[in-house]
């Protein structure tokens, strides 16, 4: 894998592989574990994937589930790029070509997500009902061309054999069926196109569900598309925008005239499940849910469109089910990876329901014996279960009555009058890019006006991006293997230990015979390494903090040191086995190898102050220095541990998690860029002392620190000379 560093300064950024080659230049430190031994840490196991398991524990009371619920909620919304929410422009909804039947109504009409970006599809209308009406929004899964969907011969007459379907003519298009039969019912149905389906042609059906091979000329440090390593450092998806028109959807239907905002309910099948559970777990405004056939404890969804870097890091579909309570929420089986799911994640699910005290608005509808798909018997279960929480009055259970199919030439949006929308391909794929970009830029710069709303927004990002608070990860043991003595100081070997999280860091610390109280805790991208020289004593800064009684921590930080096996080299941060080249496979499902090390620092910190069990010396004040690929490293972990740091010294070299031009490269960091990179992860840590070096744009640090009337404490140096840091750190 060839790695481009083209605007940022070497040696500082080498590869992490190339980093490791040269450790003839850099000190063995000393083991913690023997020779040939690796750390007992559950990170070094093979990574999770789409098809992992994904189970859910209930909540033992409501006030850990309320905590619990607001972070998996951040976090979706954060994975999304909606984080912040991208400002609702006006919706210029066209309604037009009404066909008249003889109960119902059905028209088509698009409207604008963003400035010139369509929403396609067709609203069906009840006759001769009045308002208010309940209104269901119906999202489609991987159907090619759904709504003008026209099953094959041979498929549809054996589902026609088998009961999957009842009438020889209108089985054949399931989207069309469930918006005729929710329309005679009463209900207002708006049923949409996915990105690249049927009317919504603007992104591509190959871009957005079959994107394979990473494209460089669509990848620039100012201007990109998606799929690249900018987009997914900015945290723009596919499903982003996917997710994104389904809120707007909400926003379209219930503009209209006559709905009942109190009966608004969604559902989808397959990738339309996916989007169902999504929408029902962050919009407030959805009264009832039932996505069909996606909630799991299996396979989260195949497709590119429904995954997204950070979106399944700890958690998974039946958890995202589980936001919707204690409203109804109704699912589906079938023969597919949901056929375990009466016993796997749905008693959770009835447990949690029943914890809440509503016990009856959970629902399983089996159809295992059935293939994947939205079929008659599994959507009579929904217009069943609509039919009792709407209160629509239709005899149960609700079964569909034939209707005159509408052909695709009648259906579709576009016409001579209403021609589609001529921005297309990559210039339109950069321009929504960049306009996504525009808008959070503007709210970001908007919330540095004040510091509490500066923290609320990029704060709750970088926690969520990082995906670990200084108080996550259990309580951690120290563990110490040996010790030698050594003039000045005790240098002490052991293992900082999380139970919790099954993960296990080789650690050396220098104690002083006349200890201060401070400790440093000193970092780069060796590791352990970093304290010593290439013959084994001291670096003469290190030696220089020790003498004047400062406790001095260093550890290998995840992949680094002892992490590796003799004579190998961590190389590119690792990915699933997942052939296409999409950042969202790995990094929806696993932490970045970035903020692991991050964790690490974290860990580290809370150990020093006493957090951990097994008798580490406890300090007063802990200050962190990192140097390399450790700086960047350094100011996320202040980003998130606030005032339990009490100092930093950093030497960024300049870095941008915004120019890497590779996701698998060790820096990596999805969302990385999202919060005003690097510099923004330096605000965060406003008010606290800093000594940077490497840095050239300070314009948002230097405006947070302001407002937290601490400008004098930032302290700026023009190199990353180790030395100077070190003084710096003796100071007050």
């Amino acid at each position: 894998m060839r790695f481009l560093f083209a605007s940022l300064r070497l040696p500082f950024f080498l590869t992490l592989g190339l980093g490791m080659a040269m450790g003839s230049a850099v000190a063995a430190a000393p083991r913690v574990l023997p020779e040939d031994s690796l750390p007992n840490d559950v990170r070094l196991q093979p990574l999770k994937d789409l098809d992992g398991y994904f189970p859910f524990t209930p909540p033992a009371t409501k006030e850990e589930w309320e905590r619990r619920a607001a972070i998996v909620r951040r976090q979706i919304l954060v994975s999304q790029g909606l984080w912040p929410m991208p400002g609702k422009t006006p919706l210029n909804a066209v309604i037009h070509g009404r066909i008249e039947k003889p109960d119902y109504t059905v028209e088509k009409a698009y409207f604008e997500s963003a400035p010139g970006f369509f929403v396609t599809g067709n609203l069906y209308r009840p006759k001769g009902r009045t308002g208010p009406l309940p209104v269901v929004l119906v999202a489609h899964g991987h159907w090619r061309d759904a709504r003008f969907f026209e099953e094959a011969d041979d498929k549809f007459r054996e589902e026609l054999a088998t009961g999957a379907e009842r009438f020889e003519g209108s089985g054949r298009n399931r989207f069309q069926s469930m918006g005729v039969q929710l329309a005679r019912m009463g209900c207002v149905v708006w049923q949409w196109d996915t990105l690249g389906n049927s009317d919504a042609q603007q992104l591509s059906f190959e871009l957005v569900h079959r994107f394979t091979t990473q494209r460089r000329e669509m990848s620039g440090p100012d201007t990109w598309g998606f799929f690249s390593p900018p987009a997914e450092a900015h945290l723009q998806s596919v499903m982003g925008l996917q997710t994104l028109n389904a809120i707007r959807s909400l926003d379209f239907v219930l503009s209209l005239p006559g709905i009942d905002p109190k009966r608004v309910a969604i559902t989808g099948a397959s990738g339309g499940g996916t989007q169902t559970m999504l929408l029902s777990a962050i919009d407030s405004r959805i009264t009832h849910s039932f996505p069909a056939v996606m909630v799991s404890t299996a396979m989260q969804g195949g497709c590119t469109c429904e995954n997204a870097s950070l979106l399944r890091v700890g958690t998974g579909n039946v958890e995202f089910a589980a936001l919707f309570a204690p409203k109804p929420i109704g699912m589906t089986t079938a023969n597919d990876w949901t056929r375990e799911m009466a016993t796997k994640g749905f008693p959770e699910l009835q447990k949690f329901y029943a914890f809440l005290g509503a016990p009856d608005n959970v629902m399983l509808h089996r159809g295992e014996h059935f293939p994947h798909n939205y079929n008659a018997v599994s959507r009579s279960a929904f217009y069943t279960w609509l039919n009792r929480h709407f209160a629509l009055g239709e005899l149960s259970p609700v079964v569909e009555r034939d209707y005159e199919r509408i052909g695709r030439v009648d259906l579709t949006v576009w016409d001579a009058t209403h021609p589609a929308p001529k921005a297309a391909g990559d210039i339109f794929e950069r321009g929504l890019a960049k306009w996504w970009h525009d808008d959070a830029q503007r709210q970001l710069e908007t919330s540095a006006g004040s510091l509490e709303a500066f923290r609320q927004l990029a704060g709750g990002g970088v926690e969520a991006i990082i995906g670990r608070t200084l108080a996550d990860g259990g309580r951690g043991q120290w563990v110490p293997i040996g010790e030698k003595e050594s003039g000045d100081h005790r240098e002490v070997r052991g293992l900082l230990r999380h139970p919790s999280s099954g993960e296990e860091v080789p650690v050396i610390y220098l104690h002083p015979r006349r200890a201060s109280g401070r400790a440093v805790v000193w970092l780069d991208r060796g590791g352990k390494a970093s304290l010593y020289q290439a013959d084994g004593t001291l670096r003469p800064e290190v030696g220089r903090l020790v003498a004047a009684g400062v406790m001095v921590v260093s550890a290998d930080l995840f992949l680094q040191g002892e992490f590796l096996a003799a004579g190998k080299s961590a190389g590119p941060a690792r990915t699933v086995a997942n052939p296409r080249e999409f950042a969202g496979y790995t990094l929806g499902y696993n932490h970045s190898l970035f903020a692991q090390r991050v964790h690490d620092v974290l860990g580290l910190v809370r150990m020093i102050r006493g957090e951990s069990e097994g008798g580490f010396p406890r300090s007063t004040a802990v200050d962190v220095a990192g140097f390399d690929e450790a700086g960047p490293i350094v100011a996320a972990a202040r980003a998130v541990a606030g005032s339990a740091i009490d100092r930093i010294a950093v030497d960024t070299g300049g870095f941008r998690f915004a120019r890497l031009t590779d996701y698998r490269d060790p820096n990596f960091l999805p969302g990385g860029a999202k919060y005003g990179d690097l510099p923004g992860l330096l605000a965060l840590g406003a008010p606290g002392k800093a000594w940077l070096s490497g840095e050239s744009d300070l314009i948002l640090p230097k405006r947070v620190y302001a407002m937290a009337q601490a400008t004098s404490a930032l302290t700026l140096a023009p190199n990353g000379d180790r030395a100077a840091a070190a003084a710096w750190l003796l100071g007050p």
